[in-house]
């Protein structure tokens, strides 16, 4: 069977290199074109070296764009919806990585990005993309959106308790997210120099982050979900790391928790319970997993008073982003779901 032929839109930063990367070793596709404004001409590999020898291929403009059989679309925020009818016209399926089509209501995408969607009636066709909740709604699917790296790490660590019945929304959800410098981009701005931001704790939106309203969405079948969440910058390249605050009904015993985790995670590929009593890697590490699709959750309970810290790690790249999403189109096109993304990562 011919491969099916893929398109890149927006190819040059870093979600589009981490894309570059899987997709240049999936074997049911091949990459086509990719498109990049101030890189016209260039090589992928003079954009990102890490590809050198891995593919052969020059940024075109967005207007030299093909017909093809699959469009990813990592563009900044808000520049998709402006030329969606345009997108889906090259191409029968489409992924976009940006947080465009995330959010299903115009009301909430309003709300949470203080405009107004561009394309509200397109919302509601795509498929929110995280498959770990939304599996089914992705098979076959025609169109999937991104998911917010936070989002993703808060989601994955609420996801078994709320599924198990344990964690309801009558409570306040206070999630601590620290993340790496590559969560900004690649575009330099005066807080990502490198004499500002090396060696930094830095809070940098404590309230409102955008993200919330994806949680809440994503729980809403399970409950009305308050989700507050605080986010500090951290001397890290690649990660977020969540501790997300919650009380619990004391006198829960291990294997209850343990239970709700492995009735949720069994026969996941890419979530992972780690939760042992001891040792240095006790506890989910943003570090071990750069380059991966893996989730790392667990979590932290105290049976006395309740208090309970949920855990999770991912990749903000990986399983943040470009990872996730071909995981989407692995499921969209009816391959292998793990196809090009069983990658385990490195140590030290």
């Amino acid at each position: 069977m011919s491969r099916l032929q893929v398109g890149i839109v927006g190819a040059s930063g870093y979600t589009g290199g981490e894309l570059l990367r899987l997709l240049s070793q999936h074997p049911q596709v091949e990459v086509m074109q990719v498109t990049a404004g101030r890189n016209v001409g260039k090589f992928v590999h003079n954009v990102h070296p890490h590809l050198r020898g891995q593919l052969n291929l020059q940024f075109i403009a967005d207007e030299g764009l093909q017909p093809c059989d699959i469009l990813f679309l990592a563009l900044p925020h808000g520049q998709a919806q402006q030329s969606i009818e345009h997108y889906t016209a090259l191409a029968p399926r489409i992924i976009d990585l940006s947080a465009d089509f995330r959010l299903h209501n115009p009301t909430d995408y309003a709300t949470t990005y203080a405009h107004d969607h561009h394309a509200p009636t397109w919302l509601d066709r795509f498929v929110y993309g995280l498959p770990e909740i939304n599996r089914q709604a992705l098979i076959g699917a025609n169109y999937a959106s991104g998911v917010g790296c936070n989002a993703t790490a808060t989601t994955l660590a609420l996801w078994a308790l709320v599924k198990a019945g344990i964690l309801n929304a009558d409570q306040p959800i206070f999630a601590d997210i620290k993340v790496g410098s590559s969560e900004a981009g690649s575009t330099p701005t005066p807080a990502s120099h490198h004499p500002v931001r090396s060696g930094i704790v830095r809070p940098f939106q404590l309230t409102g982050h955008r993200h919330e309203a994806e949680v809440r969405q994503a729980l809403r079948d399970c409950g009305d979900f308050d989700i507050r969440m605080a986010v500090t910058s951290v001397e890290m390249v690649r990660g977020v790391a969540v501790a997300v605050h919650v009380t619990l009904p004391t006198g829960l015993r291990e294997r209850d928790l343990w239970q709700a985790y492995r009735g949720t995670w069994k026969g996941e590929p890419f979530v992972r319970i780690v939760h042992e009593q001891d040792g240095l890697h006790r506890h989910p590490e943003p570090r071990l997993l750069a380059g991966t699709n893996y989730a790392d959750v667990g979590w932290e309970y105290d049976p006395t008073t309740g208090r309970t810290v949920l855990l999770a790690a991912i990749d903000n790249l990986g399983k943040g982003a470009a990872g996730s999403t071909v995981q989407c189109m692995n499921l969209m096109c009816g391959f292998d779901e793990t196809t090009a993304l069983t990658f385990g990562g490195i140590y030290p």
